[in-house]
């Protein structure tokens, strides 16, 4: 890949201090980008900063909340006075709750007795506003700034968009109500802009990332001493590539789909990676 793709351009990239968004970042500054990074905690962006601008690249870290309109108005006045107009936007900024998933993989009569046990969450137990929290979070996170940053595009007539999807987007995993319906959402939003911003010149794409090591994962997925707990035998059962994904295997899907050249005509599209997840019942 030409190691100065997008040289002059400036790069907008939210939940730039997460494990996959950081690599995201750092790798659009290699090929040449300005990159803004936008993230809730300052030191986890400074430290991506620091990395960017240890190999002579350009990176502005700033603490936003995405799904705070003002806030990101605010920081691309301030992108565009210090960087230039965006021109291209990754969207990772997202999540879960514990709080928004349940104890249980199906019905439990006892998640409605009179003698529930304490730590039992089941679907007729959650809290909706636990799940308007993640759904916000992964929605109106994506859209707003989708908003801000895309009207600048459409100023310029050109501009890519790459938001992130998730394995919940094609199927809802067990307990995971609120993210499946959340990441569903945002491949819909996807194709939905797509449509609407091709005649402003803007490319609307997603990527949907299969079971990456993080430190969530990690916890939910691995045993201290590194096997795999019962839910990573299940994910593993189901990925022909029997392994988990790491940051470096998103890089060239993003890239890719951002670059102006190579992806011309495409858009709308939601790309799994994922080692073969979608393509498995895991019988």
């Amino acid at each position: 890949m030409n190691e100065n793709i997008f040289h002059n351009k400036t790069a907008v990239v939210t939940g730039a201090g997460g494990t996959l968004c950081s690599a995201i970042a750092i790798e659009l500054a290699r090929l040449g980008a300005r990159v803004a990074l936008l993230g809730r905690t300052m030191e986890k962006l400074e430290t991506v900063a620091a990395r960017i601008r240890a190999a002579n690249g350009i990176a502005l870290p700033l603490s936003v909340d995405v799904t705070d309109a003002a806030a990101v108005e605010a920081a691309r006045q301030r992108i565009a006075q210090e960087l230039g107009p965006c021109a291209l936007l990754v969207n990772g900024a997202g999540g879960n709750r514990n709080d928004a998933v349940t104890t249980t993989t199906e019905f439990d009569p006892a998640e409605i007795g009179d003698a529930k046990p304490e730590n039992m969450r089941g679907f007729f137990n959650l809290d909706p506003d636990r799940l308007l929290d993640v759904i916000e979070l992964n929605t109106i996170g994506t859209l707003i700034p989708c908003q801000v940053f895309g009207r600048e595009m459409a100023h310029q007539g050109r501009g890519a968009i790459v938001n992130f999807g998730s394995m919940n987007s094609y199927r809802p995993l067990t307990k995971n109500l609120a993210y499946s319906l959340a990441k569903a959402g945002v491949v819909n939003l996807t194709q939905w802009l797509a449509a609407y911003l091709a005649p402003a010149g803007i490319r609307v794409n997603a990527v949907a990332p299969g079971f990456f090591a993080n430190d969530r994962s990690r916890k939910i997925l691995l045993t201290e001493d590194g096997g795999l707990t019962a839910r990573g035998q299940s994910v593993m059962a189901h990925t022909p590539m029997k392994r988990l994904g790491e940051a470096q295997d998103l890089l060239g899907a993003v890239c890719w789909l951002l670059d102006d050249e190579r992806a011309a005509f495409v858009t709308g599209i939601t790309v799994a990676v994922d080692g073969g997840f979608t393509s498995s019942s895991g019988v």
